[in-house]
């Protein structure tokens, strides 16, 4: 493993504003980003992210390139659900069951677009369709996540709860702008773009790393959480994406994607959601504690992930490339 990209990655701004986040819960300081000002950061980076995908994918993404990636993801996002939902019926209840193993067939598309600032500062390549890869994985693991609780087969309000699950699914905040920018990229000319491009290029790093503070700050407060519920989630929200990202990785390399989209694939199948999941969850599995999968991917998978994940991850691709 490089070790010195490691310690570039810690360095780097982002990830420093994260730590500090981290910092301020642990010494109890009063540091808070209001929720509105939150948000705005968060649709900015999806909308930034989205619509530079978009632009790139105009430019004419080759589709043999794209089928590869874009299976594998739809794969991930189906697979990973069932797998760890047996797993994790042997230490908890079905509903908490189903609503981890959606957690973990989901995505965040914060650690993505981490991952997608990594890859600039690299200078690596990769495919404008792999936004597209990170909108379709949010709502198959839901729904699979959703079957396996049984819900979808209870008469009459299980109909209904899935179609509510569907809807919440396609209609995520997230999911939805990433979408609307992608398609937005796409259709717009390459003078259009450059008119925005100051604003969705140039404050993209700083507007990164504020929104990381902001996630340092709930990772710290979430990560508490855990303690009263075993050591087992700890070692599965490490463990799981840890597995994840070696089996995708491994396929990439066999299957010919390329560095840039196998890079972005990894990150997509090691990550786990903290946002669309949990907003779906509480429609459809409601008996599932929240206190649990929340914090197992907000506060153990994305630290993981971004300090540690990124890195070794790209070194890993290295010496299989």
């Amino acid at each position: 493993m490089n070790f010195q990209l490691i310690i570039e990655n810690l360095l780097s701004p982002p990830i420093l504003f994260f730590l500090g986040g981290l910092l301020a819960v642990a010494v109890r300081s009063d540091l808070e980003i209001p929720r509105d000002v939150a948000k705005f950061l968060s649709l900015f980076l999806l909308f930034s992210i989205g619509l530079k995908g978009g632009v790139e994918l105009s430019h004419g993404d080759d589709l043999a390139e794209m089928i590869v990636p874009l299976g594998l993801a739809v794969a991930f996002a189906v697979v990973v659900p069932f797998y760890t939902f047996y797993i994790l019926k042997r230490k908890t209840d079905v509903y908490n069951a189903g609503a981890i193993a959606a957690t973990y067939g989901s995505v965040s598309a914060v650690t993505f677009v981490t991952a997608v600032s990594f890859l600039q500062e690299a200078g690596i390549d990769f495919g404008g369709h792999m936004i597209a890869a990170l909108a379709i994985m949010e709502s198959p693991a839901i729904i699979v996540g959703v079957i396996l609780t049984g819900h979808a087969q209870e008469k009459g309000k299980g109909k209904k709860n899935l179609k509510s699950v569907l809807h919440e699914a396609f209609t995520n905040g997230s999911v939805f702008v990433i979408l609307l920018s992608l398609i937005i990229g796409l259709v717009i000319s390459d003078k259009q773009y450059a008119g925005v491009a100051p604003f969705s290029e140039n404050l993209f790093k700083g507007i990164l790393s504020l929104f990381m503070l902001d996630m340092g700050l709930l990772a710290g407060k979430r990560i508490s959480g855990l303690k009263s519920h075993g050591l087992f989630f700890t070692l599965f929200g490490i463990g799981v994406p840890l597995l994840n990202a070696g089996v995708c990785m491994l396929i990439c390399a066999w299957a010919g994607v390329s560095f840039g989209n196998a890079f972005l694939l990894t990150i997509l199948a090691a990550s786990a959601s903290y946002i669309a999941v949990p907003a779906a969850m509480r429609i459809a599995v409601p008996q599932a504690n929240p206190g649990i999968y929340v914090p197992m991917s907000l506060g153990i998978t994305f630290p993981l992930n971004i300090i540690i994940g990124i890195p070794m991850y790209y070194s890993i691709l290295q010496q299989l490339y």
